[in-house]
């Protein structure tokens, strides 16, 4: 009922507004003929009044004056005959005087007949605007109709769309509320299985620290023992010959534990002590001693006792040559390909893409051949690296894990998930069993490879871009503009190196006493480590960073500095000069993501983001 009367009201409001435009314009037009018509009216009137008039005085053609009128003028005398002439000006003064009435009249009917038949084209044309509009008032009237009916439709669908939202939402929140309870408990889980592990390592740790200290409380005693035996001297010869001989038995009563006590009782009764055995006993004992310490020095503190593996990353290259020419092009991936490099050998090659694929090539006779794909990414891939024995791929992805693959297998090994954002940066420590991961979440993160277990968190005020590893160093590049430098046996940040621009990548030097970082403002910096100060700065008219993962790296020999540009351009540096050796034009048409140089310092190969997998020589 409601929809049904606010129509008719609005009906009757624009009929209102109609009427009273209606009678304001009459009420504007009668007031323009107001004057007209009663000037016209006497306009008449006077002009009938002349005609009369006319008709009285005007003489009759060959009319003789009456007799009458003739006594008149003759009894009147002489001054009788003065009366028509004098009438006679009177009359023609009045006929002109009303002439030039009758003009003006004439000429006021003539404007005003021009002006009414405007006013009556005006109100023909405003009748006709009127009609005009009122039958647009319809049409909007009706089209209004229409669309409350749309809007009352609408209405109901956005109602029956609210309630499946809040079920919707009722429902997501009783999953959420089940996921975070899946994720405690898991972390729960977690934790428990980590305190276990750690538990099972320090009671396997304690049970050989045990042990070894029993094992040398015994031989401790053993050789107090056998040095506090009597050795009894005489000249015989077969004497001596036993005096000479002792030593020999003394050596061999740390294997003999069983007769010692029989033997040292034997010994007892005899009356002297040969005491080049007891010296000898003691410098034996003291070499036990030393060897048991070197053996536990060489154990380590690792848990299983083995020593951890450790690979120094030694250039190959004595002097790299610069790329000149393009020698092979794949497409590589469905889509954009965001990181690449090169194994150890210099012979395989990995790129990532944002397909979530891993391709590993062979770089053969100057052409690249597909050996294999690494699948279960879940996300894409933001960052490759080799071990430093070249047997695993680490992997950063999007879905906020990090992947590792061994190679040779098409599925992932491990999944270090911990991160709450994309993982943008992933590269292994010296060794095969640490990595260091950065991610969006604010974080920085080092991983036992060997457990699949996060070792140590380092919350940052900002983003990372990227990260490289030292011997007991990790540097991380960050998006508010800083190089952080990380101490691993350390809690805190040990230097922050401001640069101007978002960091995009960072790559070390093999001697791990340069460091080059790539940033937004367009510029590659090679940092001096020993000084900690920039010593180089890195431009180029044409060259720009195409994204915030573009990445700079070093030649083997630390030469040169390469980088790829917005335009498919490559861009080589001078690092000693800071001058521009040159710059390659190939068959990219789109920005360049990455680049990696081979440690034999022979091949280049750079990656774009329109599928492009280029190898240079």
């Amino acid at each position: 009922m409601a929809g049904r009367g606010a129509p008719a009201g609005l009906a009757a409001r624009w009929k209102r507004h109609i009427v009273r435009q209606l009678r304001q314009r009459d009420r504007t037009q009668k007031a323009l003929f107001l004057e007209l018509v009663p000037a016209y009216n006497r306009l008449l009137e006077k002009a009938e009044l002349l005609a009369r008039f006319s008709e009285k005085i005007q003489p009759e053609p060959n009319d003789v004056t009456p007799a009458s009128h003739q006594g008149l003028w003759e009894e009147s005398g002489p001054d009788s005959d003065q009366v028509p002439g004098t009438l006679r000006v009177k009359w023609r003064e009045e006929e002109e005087g009303l002439r030039l009435v009758c003009g003006e009249m004439a000429y006021q009917v003539v404007e005003k007949s021009a002006a009414l038949g405007a006013l009556e084209a005006e109100l023909e044309q405003r009748q006709s605007r009127l009609a005009e509009l009122e039958a647009r008032v319809a049409q909007l009237q009706e089209e209004r109709t229409q669309q409350a009916q749309r809007v009352h439709v609408r209405r109901a669908r956005n109602a029956a769309q609210r309630a499946a939202y809040e079920a919707l939402r009722a429902h997501a929140g009783v999953q959420e509320a089940a996921l975070r309870r899946l994720e405690e408990e898991a972390r729960e889980l977690l934790e428990r299985l980590v305190q276990h592990k750690a538990r099972a390592a320090a009671e396997r740790n304690l049970r050989n620290e045990r042990r070894e200290r029993a094992k040398q409380a015994r031989v401790s005693q053993e050789l107090k023992k056998a040095a506090k035996r009597p050795v009894s001297i005489s000249e015989s010869p077969s004497i001596l010959g036993y005096a000479v001989r002792e030593p020999a038995k003394t050596l061999a009563l740390a294997a003999e534990p069983e007769s010692l006590e029989s033997e040292a009782a034997e010994k007892l009764r005899r009356p002297f002590r040969s005491a080049s055995a007891t010296s000898l006993t003691l410098s034996r004992c003291v070499d036990v001693v030393k060897g048991l310490l070197d053996f536990k020095k060489r154990r380590g503190h690792s848990v299983g006792g083995a020593p951890e593996q450790r690979y120094q990353s030694i250039p190959v290259c004595v002097a790299a040559r610069l790329p000149t020419w393009t020698q092979d092009v794949v497409d590589a991936h469905l889509s954009e390909v965001n990181a690449v490099c090169f194994g150890p050998n210099s012979s395989l090659l990995a790129t990532g893409g944002a397909d979530s694929l891993i391709h590993l090539w062979n770089v053969v006779g100057g052409h690249l051949k597909a050996h294999q794909t690494l699948e279960g990414g879940g996300g894409s891939i933001t960052s490759v690296d080799f071990d430093p024995s070249g047997s695993q791929v680490l992997a950063a992805t999007y879905n906020r894990a990090a992947q590792l693959w061994k190679v040779g297998e098409a599925q992932s090994k491990e999944t270090l998930s911990g991160h709450t954002d994309k993982v943008t940066a992933a590269k292994f420590k010296l060794t095969r069993h640490e990595a260091v991961t950065g991610s969006r979440d604010r974080t920085v993160k080092e991983w036992d490879l060997g457990r699949a277990y996060c070792s140590r968190t380092i919350n940052v005020l900002s983003y990372c871009n990227d990260v490289v590893c030292g011997d007991h160093l990790i540097i991380s590049g960050h998006n508010d503009q800083k190089i952080r430098f990380w101490d691993s046996r350390g809690p805190r940040c040990t230097q922050v190196i401001p640069v101007q621009g978002r960091v995009t990548s960072l790559s070390l030097s093999h001697d791990q006493l340069h460091l080059l970082s790539c940033s937004r403002d367009d510029t590659l910096k090679v940092i001096d480590l020993r000084v900690s100060n920039i010593r180089q700065v890195f431009r180029a008219e044409g060259f720009k960073c195409g994204s915030d993962w573009t990445k700079a790296v070093f030649s083997p020999d630390r030469c040169y500095a390469l980088a790829g540009s917005w335009d498919g351009a490559l861009y080589i540096w001078d690092v000693d000069t800071g001058k521009l050796e040159s710059s390659l034009r190939g068959p990219h048409c789109a920005a360049v993501n990455a680049v990696a140089w081979c440690y034999s310092g022979t091949h280049v190969v750079s990656v774009d983001q329109a599928r492009k997998v280029v190898l240079w020589h």
